[in-house]
């Protein structure tokens, strides 16, 4: 069965706010076997809501509606799913006493508007909300001969949430059929998307009861791996069988097989060698120091790192000599060797990474442009060094140069 959801409110329209509940309920139906083949978002306006709705029952057996339940004029849900399906509201009386009840515990008269809150579609069964004074609507309908599930839940996500667990997943589960999604999520980093695409296209098109989605960010691709089949392990058996021919033919591009950022790989690679990691940054002004103590554990394994951004505290934290950075200039191969080695030494770790570069957007010459980077990973036995030219704004840059270095890292270790 196909879901749509469908968040409403004016305020995810604008760049302050977000829909966030939408990722929960994609999990929470994923779990059993219900695929979500549209999200959408709307504005409190009854002409688009109504217009979505009925698009969203023209291709969906299920519609989520989330928001759009309170008291105030643009709270428009209830009414526009009762226009969308040719059904009436009716002021259930239970409802109404239940907001009584509540304004009276907060020892405060209740406004007239809050009455709206208790509008039930006709047919619909109510959800308790004991988060909030918006209950939820459940209602197992037809629309054109098929037959819809359609259920409202108020938008805050404490009460979102919980009550689409308490409510309506149990109602979920007894009408949808027995049907389970396994998932499989690859990660490679540092492989373009279309030359990805060209090598995993010939293997995972030839899968047609698996779903290939290819994510391209920052230097980091991701494959997403999704089957539905009515039993977990033989849909478990098509994407893990999937998944191994992919990681098969992308061979070292591929650094995760179950969805782990790059920096766990990294930690992951440390701790199996006993090995431990310092880095010395200047463009990249501590991201790559971020990126591995965002995960728990990493003292382990992540000595730490000076963010060497001028040129005397390259010499103070790093040792890089002042005739080097005179010489060869402090964006340069030479520079990055001396400060993966120098933080190396100076604090004993294992593997020392250093890294120079032309962020931009000035700073740049016609021999050292914007986007110019030098990465170095030294340790006992070799210091090397890797030039890169990333291309975009200062950011994107510092993004890549970030995700190169780890993946730099990762590949000594291997």
């Amino acid at each position: 069965m196909k879901a749509e959801i469908i968040a409403v409110g004016s305020e995810m329209l604008t760049p302050s706010r977000q829909d966030s509940n939408s990722l929960y309920l994609t999990e929470r139906l994923n779990e059993i076997g219900v695929s979500v083949a549209f999200k959408t978002i709307v504005g409190d306006r009854l002409k688009d809501l109504v217009n979505v709705i009925r698009t969203a029952l023209g291709r969906a057996d299920i519609v989520a509606l989330m928001g759009g339940l309170g008291p105030t004029e643009d709270d428009l849900t209830r009414e526009a799913v009762a226009e969308a399906l040719h059904i009436k509201l009716r002021r259930d009386a239970a409802q109404v006493a239940n907001l009584h009840a509540r304004a009276a515990t907060w020892r405060m008269p209740m406004p007239e508007n809050n009455l709206k809150q208790a509008d039930v579609l006709d047919g619909a069964t109510v959800l308790p909300n004991p988060n909030g004074s918006a209950p939820g609507q459940w209602l197992d309908t037809t629309h054109n001969g098929y037959r819809k599930l359609v259920f409202l839940v108020p938008g805050p996500p404490n009460e979102c949430c919980s009550l689409f667990d308490n409510e309506c997943l149990p109602r979920l589960r007894e009408a949808v059929p027995p049907r389970h999604i396994a998932k499989r999520v690859l990660k490679a980093a540092m492989i373009g998307e279309s030359a990805a695409d060209k090598i995993a296209a010939p293997i995972y098109t030839t899968y047609k009861d698996v779903e290939t989605t290819i994510l391209a960010k920052t230097g980091d691709i991701t494959l997403t791996l999704l089957c539905t089949k009515p039993s977990l392990e033989e849909a478990q058996q098509r994407v893990d069988d999937l998944a191994g021919r992919l990681e098969e033919a992308l061979e070292e591009w591929i650094y995760s097989s179950k969805g782990e950022p790059l920096e766990q790989i990294v930690l992951d690679y440390l701790g199996f060698r006993n090995a431990t990691l310092a880095t010395a940054e200047s463009c990249t002004g501590g991201m790559i120091a971020e990126r591995i103590t965002s995960v728990s554990g990493s003292s382990r394994s992540f000595l730490g790192g000076a963010v060497v951004y001028s040129n005397e505290l390259k010499t103070k934290f790093a040792d890089v000599a002042p005739e080097l950075i005179e010489r060869y200039g402090a964006v340069s191969a030479e520079v990055a060797k001396a400060l993966a080695e120098g933080i190396r030494l100076r604090t004993g770790a294992t593997i020392g990474l250093g890294i120079t570069g032309i962020a931009g957007p000035t700073g740049g010459t016609d021999s050292k442009p914007v986007g110019l980077v030098y990465i170095a990973v030294s340790d006992a036995e070799k210091n090397e060094v890797t030039e890169r030219n990333f291309r975009g704004a200062r950011d994107r840059v510092r993004e890549w140069s970030a995700q190169q270095a780890l993946d730099l890292v990762r590949r000594r270790l291997m």
